[in-house]
């Protein structure tokens, strides 16, 4: 009888031994399939490049980008849709862990956030109501010309510092930029080129796009990070391997095939 309960007990323990190390072996590998998350802020209201399909799901060539960068450092991509003006107060707080939403690089905003290493290059360009007799920038800067810009954009800089004799007119979306020059409200819309050439598509019957750069430099887009932040060097790696091995080219060809065409008839330097 007593080695009958012996028995039982030995089998009982290594069930009960067997099913720890399975558990064990279990959550081992859920830890290992579980990837940390990368939360992505970006504005999705600037087609091409951050946007949403109709079911609402994000897409476009920052999309792309920042899906990619996961894949290199490991982690699972999250994409939140902020505002373009929470998006700095979203990174320093820990909201999100870095910014892909065609920002430029400016001395001011690195006082308080760090940058990348460029990944793109651009220059402001004019959307000019077609009646407006405007061909340059200069025949923007006079008295009873009216100029929408964004809020706090490149464009909303240059306008204040620059062309102090003509009519700002601010906006907080992109969108009310435009209409204003289609409806003839404002004789001209300061943006980066690509945004310039995308509205004059959609509206050539009203609109003129003046894409060459009027500025001395050209701007620079950059992820942007909380400073000091050690995933940076691997933010640069990636956009240097990136760059090397053709992905920048193929995000070009897939989202922005027509427009590089027009740049490159025109000798003007393409983005990527």
């Amino acid at each position: 009888m007593k080695n009958k309960i012996l028995l039982l007990i030995t089998l009982f323990t290594a069930v009960l031994f067997t099913a720890c190390d399975n558990k064990t072996q279990n959550n081992e590998e859920i830890k290992e399939t579980k990837k940390e998350v990368l939360k992505v802020g970006m504005e999705l209201a600037y087609p091409p490049f951050e946007m949403s399909d109709i079911d609402g799901n994000p897409q476009g060539v920052s999309v792309d980008f920042a899906r990619k960068l996961g894949e290199h450092l490991g982690r699972e991509v999250v994409i939140e849709n902020t505002a373009w003006a929470g998006l700095i107060p979203s990174l320093k707080t820990g909201k999100i862990d870095l910014i892909i939403s065609s920002m430029t690089i400016t001395e001011e905003r690195k006082k308080s956030i760090d940058f990348s290493t460029p990944y793109a290059q651009s220059s402001l360009a004019i959307l000019a109501n077609k009646e407006s007799g405007v061909t340059s920038i200069d025949e923007l800067n006079v008295s009873g010309k009216k100029i929408a810009v964004k809020k706090g954009s490149t464009g909303h800089v240059y306008a204040t510092k620059n062309l102090k004799n003509a009519e700002i007119l601010v906006f907080d979306k992109e969108n009310a930029c435009v209409l204003e020059v289609v409806q003839g409200k404002a004789d001209g819309f300061l943006y980066d080129q690509l945004t310039i050439y995308k509205n004059y598509v959609q509206h050539k019957d009203t609109t003129v796009a003046l894409l060459k750069p009027f500025q001395k430099d050209f701007e620079y887009w950059g992820v942007a990070l909380r400073k000091d932040d050690p995933l940076k060097t691997k933010v640069d790696e990636f956009i240097k391997e990136a760059k090397a091995n053709g992905t920048f080219d193929k995000f070009a060809n897939k989202h922005l095939k027509e427009a590089k065409a027009t740049f490159d008839e025109l000798d003007i330097p393409f983005f990527f």
